[in-house]
């Protein structure tokens, strides 16, 4: 069976389209806004409201058409999961069949999407529960014989207003896959994030700060370095302001998880900044997760901790 060409779209048919997916991508931001940029399936599921009618934003099935619309507005992938995404070695994202039917009505509706060059919304989700949401996106190509589809994101500063039936800008091949890129280092940013904040049950290892907007996951050995892989082992659950010291080397984590502050800081009297949320660590143990193959890498600290050591004797 071979994939058979979507009637030409009526005007008012793109038009509605166009609204009701501007409305998605508004209503998306506000939340990314009001959340971060992971989002819970809850409130994904719920949606936002249009003429009356809610409108979700996915559903269990990877590829996801509200009732309102005619084509599909979103795909979801799941790490390990059947829909997966995959890199080809020109950037682009590869996002799989609904199945191995070229005639079924999710793979239609992505053809059709492809077709009529209309953008989608991307959810990977990072962790149970939790989605990144990437938009606007496009199916860019089609591939039967695989069972594939090709996936590149665009610029929503591109966007075409809601009344407009020009549905994609001129040289947006070269940008979406620079884009995609970056898309991609997003994703793999965010998960390692969601990971370690949920190995340390989303607080703070060394202050036990619970406020997920001002927790990061930072890294014991850089991403920049070879050592540095993006795994829970290789990263602490750290505040901003600890995040920072840890980093400039304020403060450093012995192999067996005892902090140390550097000897010039615990010297210094500036406040009680630096009293309660500096020098009053010295000496005391981080929180850890409790899985044990979750904890930090004893050698990865150790090799943090010497250079800790290094900086804190140049002083």
């Amino acid at each position: 069976m071979s994939p058979t060409n979507p009637p030409e779209p009526l005007l008012t048919d793109r038009v509605h389209e166009a609204r009701v997916r501007s409305r998605a991508f508004d209503w998306l931001g506000a939340q990314v806004r009001m959340h971060g940029e992971v989002l819970p399936w809850k409130l994904l599921l719920q949606g936002f409201e249009y003429e009356g009618r809610r409108v979700p934003l996915l559903s269990q099935q990877g590829i996801f058409k509200p009732a309102v619309l005619d084509v599909p507005l979103s795909i979801r992938t799941s790490p390990g999961g059947s829909y997966d995404d995959a890199v080809r070695a020109d950037g682009l994202l590869e996002y799989s069949y609904r199945g191995t039917d070229l005639g079924h009505r999710d793979n239609r509706g992505l053809r059709t999407a492809m077709v009529e060059r209309l953008p989608l919304v991307y959810f990977h989700r990072m962790v149970q529960g939790r989605y990144l949401a990437t938009w606007p996106v496009y199916i860019v190509g089609d591939d039967p014989n695989r069972l594939v589809f090709s996936v590149a994101v665009d610029d929503a500063t591109r966007l075409p207003a809601p009344e407009s039936t020009r549905l994609v800008s001129e040289g947006a091949e070269i940008r979406r896959e620079y884009i995609t890129t970056l898309a991609r280092r997003r994703l793999h940013q965010s998960a390692f994030r969601e990971r370690v904040l949920a190995a340390y049950r989303h607080q703070c290892a060394l202050c036990r700060l619970k406020h997920e907007e001002l927790l990061d996951a930072a890294h014991i050995i850089p991403d920049s370095e070879p050592e540095g892989e993006p795994v829970v082992r290789n990263g602490l659950a750290l505040c901003r302001l600890h995040h920072t010291a840890f980093d400039r080397f304020f403060i450093g984590i012995r192999p067996d998880l005892v902090i140390q502050v550097r000897h010039d800081l615990l010297e210094e009297e500036d406040g009680p900044t630096l009293k309660h949320a500096i020098q009053a660590l010295h000496g005391q143990r981080i929180s850890v997760p409790r899985k044990a193959d979750l904890r930090p890498g004893t050698e990865l600290l150790e090799a943090r901790f010497s250079q800790f050591v290094e900086v804190s004797e140049a002083l």
